[in-house]
Order: C-alpha cells, then sequence, then structure tokens
C-alpha cells in the first residue's frame, strides 16, 4: 500500500498516525475561540486542525433555511448557518495563526465555490465529509485541485464508497471508517471494519471518531488507522450541536499521547529477551530449569 504526504508529514503502513483535531463548528462563530482551540491542538501533539467550509444558500434549501430554530445569531436556521461561517478575513486570520504556530490546517469544503474559496490559502489537503459523499460534482471539483483527499465513509455502503472510489481514484486518498451519530454508540462504531477497508481498497484507512472517550479511538490506531480525527472543544457543557460529541483539552492530550505510546509498543513481531529481562530471569526461575 502507497502511502500518502500531507504537508510534511506521511501517512500509511509504518507511518506514525495523524492525529486531526477537528474544530468544525466548535468555534460557535467567535475567531477568538478559534485561535484557543488551535493552540489546544498544537499543545496537544496533534498533526493538525480541521475546519468545515459551507456556501450557505447552496447547501440548504430556501425552506431549511427558514424553518424556525431559536439560537445565538437568530430565530431561523439560516441565522445560525450564516452565524457560524468564516469569512475572508478570519480564514486570513487562521491561515496567518496557523502558520505561526506550525500546524496544518485543512476544511471540509460543502460546494464547488467553498472549494474554490479555500484555494486561496494553499491548504495541504482536503477532506470529504461523510454528507458529501456520494456528490459526484463535488468529489470531481476537489480532485481537479490536485491537492490529496481524505474522505470521511460515514452512513454509507459499500457501493457508495465504492462508487466514490472510483470518482476520485486511488492516488493520494485516505479512506476514513466512521459511524455518524453524536455522540456514537460504542457498540455502532465497528472497528474492525478498518483493517477490512485497507485490504479492500488497498489505501491508506484512519478513523474519524464521534464516540465520547478516547479507548476507542487509540484502538481504531492500534488496528491499523492511519490517522484518527476528533472534534475538540473547550467545554463540552457549550452550546452547539458537535459539542457532546468532542474531546476537552485534557481528552485530545490524552489522546495523542497514548497513540505515541502505543507506537512505541508495537516493535517488530520477533519474540526475543531483552537484555534488561536477563537479571530478573536469573532471579525468578526455578534453579536447575533452565533449558
Amino acid at each position: 500500500m502507497s502511502t500518502v504526504k500531507i504537508g510534511n508529514k506521511q501517512l500509511g503502513t509504518g507511518q506514525p498516525c495523524y492525529v486531526i483535531a477537528e474544530i468544525g463548528i466548535n468555534h460557535n462563530g467567535d475567531i477568538d475561540l478559534a485561535k484557543r482551540l488551535i493552540s489546544v491542538a498544537v499543545a496537544a501533539g496533534c498533526d493538525a486542525v480541521k475546519f468545515q467550509k459551507r456556501t450557505v444558500e447552496i447547501v440548504y434549501t430556501e425552506k431549511e433555511l427558514a424553518t424556525p430554530r431559536p439560537n445565538p445569531f437568530g430565530e431561523t436556521n439560516g441565522d445560525l448557518k450564516r452565524g457560524l461561517e468564516f469569512g475572508q478575513e478570519d480564514y486570513e486570520e487562521i491561515s496567518d495563526f496557523c502558520k505561526q504556530v506550525k500546524i496544518d490546517w485543512f476544511v471540509s469544503p460543502w460546494d464547488e465555490p467553498s472549494v474554490d474559496f479555500i484555494e486561496q490559502f494553499d491548504t495541504p489537503v482536503y477532506k470529504v465529509a461523510s454528507a458529501s459523499l456520494t456528490d459526484d460534482n463535488l468529489l470531481k471539483h476537489i480532485r481537479k485541485t490536485g491537492k490529496p483527499v481524505i474522505a470521511s465513509t460515514g452512513m454509507s455502503t459499500y457501493a457508495e464508497i465504492d462508487h466514490a472510489v472510483s470518482v476520485l481514484g486511488k492516488e493520494n486518498l485516505i479512506l476514513m471508517h466512521t459511524t455518524s451519530t453524536y455522540p456514537a454508540k460504542y457498540e455502532q462504531l465497528n472497528l474492525r471494519a478498518i483493517p477490512n477497508m485497507i485490504e479492500r481498497y488497498g489505501v491508506p484507512v484512519g478513523y474519524s471518531g464521534h464516540e465520547t472517550g478516547i479507548p476507542t479511538s487509540i484502538a481504531a490506531a492500534a488496528l491499523g488507522a492511519s490517522c484518527v480525527e476528533r472534534h475538540i472543544t473547550m467545554d463540552r457543557a457549550m452550546w452547539g450541536s458537535d459539542q457532546a460529541a468532542s474531546l476537552e483539552p485534557n481528552g485530545i492530550s490524552r489522546l495523542v499521547r497514548d497513540i505515541r505510546l502505543c507506537e512505541q509498543s508495537y516493535g517488530d513481531g520477533i519474540k526475543r529477551v531483552y537484555e534488561e529481562e536477563i537479571p530478573v530471569m536469573k532471579k525468578l526461575r526455578r534453579v536447575g530449569a533452565a533449558v
């Protein structure tokens, strides 16, 4: 299986797990909060942060935007969606800040104009959200950029994933196993899909977790996930639809730490006696029981 390069990092078999801190819309439309979350990701040792970009009038119908939904930005769903969107100055600030703190950043674009908008920032990769996996026009438009693609496969059948892979091609492609519920139930995470997808598609496969805890995301890395993505928040009790399925600063730090500890522990698979074991062996083995 070939590796995929994102920024200056290689993803694939034998490479360190690439950890993505999904900020998404957890910034609640506040650029200062977004920068605080970026700083949390840097402090935790994450490799990248990710946002979402939508052209609201393209992604949602007029009826949906007019639907009553009281929120901090107004009284309709449209007020909410527009309030959560960052614009030109915001993304310029995000780009400058990420360069300053030396962390990759990229987005999940939900429509073609959003791809065109983000192109000005020369981000290293694009992410296809699970909801967009069947949007052939968007997939083709993203591929025209020549950037690597990370494609999430939540709420998708193998037939739908097969089709998306045929549209995207396998070059510079990373698939992400995920379960699209927020938060996700442990009995529905189905982590064994990760090695199955690696075998089926022959490309790096990652894991995007929406569960409330940490151990299963570490298990995903141990099962072969080339990258792991988790939403982050300053406080899971904050207002917002994704906060409850996110990790707080201590949680994302523990996740990265434990993934790195697991990577140190994998070894080469050859059973051996380490030098440090010899004194223990001499002390504990029964006299005369040596082979």
